[in-house]
C-alpha cells in the first residue's frame, strides 16, 4: 500500500543512525534465498523484528528500522518473499500474500528464519518485540498465535481475522493493536471480534483504534496518510517498547 515515491525515503535515510550503520543480510529459510536489513546502535541493545507490508521489504520499513535504531533499538526487518522478489502491481502483491496466508506453516517457518538471522547477527532475541504493518501485522498475530517466545507482538493496521482452526491459546507476550477506525479493508467488526478472541483466551492486550484513519494511515507521503494518527500511534508503540524490553 506504498503508494509514494521510494527514491525520496533513500535520500532521508542517513548511511549511520546515531553512529550505526544498517546493512543488507542474505540468509535462507529452508533453501530458499531471503534479504533482510539489520541495524543496531549497540551490542544487545534490545530487538525489534519488523515485518513488511504486502509490497516486500521496501524503504519504507528500512526507514522505520532507522528511526528505531535513533530510539535504541536493534532492527532485523525480515524479507518473507524472497531476495529480489519486490512486487509492484496489485495482482503481484495479492499473489505472494495469498500464498502466504494460504500455508500457514510456510508462513510460521519465514518470520522464525527470520529471528535465526537476527541471532546470528548477534541480535538480542531474548529481549525482542515484532511489529508489522498491514500484511506484515497480519503476519505479526499469526507468530503470536504459534506461540512465538517475544514479548509484544504490534500491529499497524494490520490484518485482524484469525484463520479457522487457530486461537490464541498459545501466544505469549503483550499485543498491541493500532487501527484506523475508518479502516475499510479490516474493519472494526473484526477489531471487535479480535477483541473477544484475545480476552477470552487471556491474552494481554491493548487496542487503540484513531478517529478518521483508513487503512495504511501510516504510509509517508500517500494519499492514505493521516499525520496525527500515525504520531499517535508511533508514540505509543515507543511507550510498549519501554514498557516490555
Amino acid at each position: 500500500m506504498k503508494q509514494f515515491i521510494y527514491i525520496m525515503l533513500i535520500l532521508a535515510i542517513p548511511a549511520t543512525t546515531l553512529g550505526a550503520s544498517g546493512r543488507a543480510v542474505s540468509y535462507q529459510v529452508n533453501g530458499a534465498a531471503y534479504e533482510g536489513y539489520f541495524i543496531s546502535p549497540a551490542a544487545r541493545a534490545p530487538l525489534v523484528v519488523l515485518i513488511h507490508d504486502w509490497d516486500g521489504l521496501t524503504d519504507y520499513e528500512i526507514k522505520r528500522a532507522h528511526m528505531l535504531a535513533d530510539l535504541g533499538y536493534a532492527v532485523f526487518a525480515a524479507d518473507l518473499f524472497g531476495a529480489g522478489v519486490r512486487p509492484k502491481e496489485v495482482k503481484d502483491k495479492r499473489q505472494h500474500t495469498g500464498e502466504l496466508y494460504k500455508d500457514r506453516k510456510k508462513m510460521r517457518a519465514l518470520l522464525n528464519g527470520a529471528l535465526s538471522a537476527a541471532k546470528a547477527e548477534g541480535a538480542a532475541i531474548a529481549n525482542a518485540v515484532t511489529a508489522g504493518y498491514c500484511f506484515g501485522g497480519a503476519a505479526v498475530l499469526e507468530w503470536a498465535r504459534a506461540g512465538a517466545d517475544l514479548k509484544g507482538f504490534v500491529t499497524f493496521h494490520g490484518g485482524l481475522k484469525t484463520p479457522g482452526g487457530q486461537n490464541y491459546s498459545q501466544a505469549r507476550g503483550k499485543v498491541l493493536i493500532l487501527h484506523g477506525t475508518a479502516d475499510k479493508n479490516i474493519t472494526m467488526d473484526q477489531f471487535a471480534a479480535l477483541a473477544n478472541e484475545l480476552e477470552a483466551a487471556g491474552v494481554e492486550h491493548e487496542m487503540i483504534t484513531y478517529g478518521g484513519a483508513p487503512h495504511a494511515f501510516t504510509v509517508f507521503g500517500s494519499s492514505r496518510y493521516r499525520k496525527t494518527a500515525d504520531q499517535e500511534s508511533w508514540l505509543r508503540f515507543q511507550e510498549f517498547l519501554k514498557e516490555v524490553l
